[in-house]
């Protein structure tokens, strides 16, 4: 067996869909057919992708890179059979809605030298669940969004969504912290913190924080809701509290950025938008540069090197 396209085009579906079985339905196969295509594809790799749940399917670090690059093969194809007159009109508005993420600014600069025939209009909304409902109902033609593995984006057939990259959430602590000094940070070690934690953004936070240290054995006490990031960073540095945050996040003097041990909490950035204002080169567009403004981005995290390198050692790779 060698790897083609369509194999490609399986991974991509099952971490898009979340599931084995929904995935076989997008792609017209019976379930029991598509898990055997995913265990011959998991063999010739040499190691698992996903991990099976009672809810679905989530990407092992391993599975995250090959989809990332399974992506990138794909849409280099799609691009050599895509002809010229299938580019939109010059002049095409794209209305772009985006929550709390840093691929924002360079996404536009890239769009902007990449393709200079759309015009970007960009809104900003703190909750997910809220960006949903602008695209559901035509105010916007595309999102920037998050969701969280166990709790998939849900939207209606008129929509579509590709995730950009999964990862997980570290936490970010004053420098002077009593554990500064660990390479990794147990979050029940933390439950006597005074936390600042986001306000409900419509897709499962703050829930999927909670329900992680209900795990870890503690309910946090003195939580402040807050999300203003330059703010919060100012506040964690005084050593008013922790938090958590992306592992984009570029700390400021007296802020440490830290991986929680056992990654307990994760998130998924997703490229979301509309079948019939999009056109598949525009959103192609979308997915190819907001995964490699992600990528760049984590790439240059020293925290999320040092977890990769970690995460690479513990699989043997």
């Amino acid at each position: 067996m060698e790897l083609e396209l369509r194999h490609l085009r399986v991974l991509c579906a099952i971490a898009d869909c979340g599931s084995v079985g929904r995935a076989a339905a997008a792609l017209g196969y019976t379930q029991p057919a598509l898990s055997t295509q995913l265990r011959r594809i998991e063999k010739l790799l040499g190691e698992g992708l996903f991990l099976r749940g009672s809810t679905g399917v989530e990407l092992t670090a391993y599975g995250v890179e090959v989809v990332s690059r399974a992506r990138d093969v794909l849409a280099r194809a799609d691009a050599l059979a895509r002809r010229p007159h299938e580019a939109p009109s010059p002049g095409r508005t794209l209305r772009l809605g985006a929550t709390n993420t840093p691929v924002l600014p360079s996404l536009l600069d890239r769009l902007r030298e990449g393709r200079p025939d759309l015009t970007v209009a960009v809104s900003g909304v703190y909750a997910t669940g809220e960006l949903l409902a602008l695209v559901e109902s035509g105010a916007l033609d595309a999102a920037l969004a998050v969701d969280y593995p166990g709790l998939p984006l849900r939207h209606s057939p008129a929509l579509a969504h590709r995730a950009i990259n999964t990862v997980p959430v570290f936490v970010a602590m004053p420098a002077a912290h009593p554990l500064a000094h660990r390479v990794e940070v147990p979050l029940e070690e933390l439950s006597e913190d005074r936390w600042f934690v986001a306000a409900d953004d419509g897709a499962g936070w703050p829930g999927a924080f909670y329900d992680a240290c209900e795990a870890a054995g503690f309910h946090p006490t003195g939580v402040h809701e807050f999300h203003l990031l330059e703010q919060l960073q100012s506040m964690i540095a005084l050593g008013l509290g922790v938090t958590l945050v992306q592992p984009t996040l570029r700390p400021v003097d007296g802020v440490l950025v830290k991986p929680l041990a056992g990654d307990p909490l994760w998130q998924r950035h997703l490229l979301l938008w509309r079948r019939d204002t999009v056109e598949p080169p525009v959103a192609e567009a979308l997915h190819h540069h907001a995964v490699r403004v992600h990528r760049h981005l984590l790439a240059q995290a020293p925290h999320m090197r040092n977890w990769v390198t970690r995460a690479y050692t513990t699989h043997g790779r």
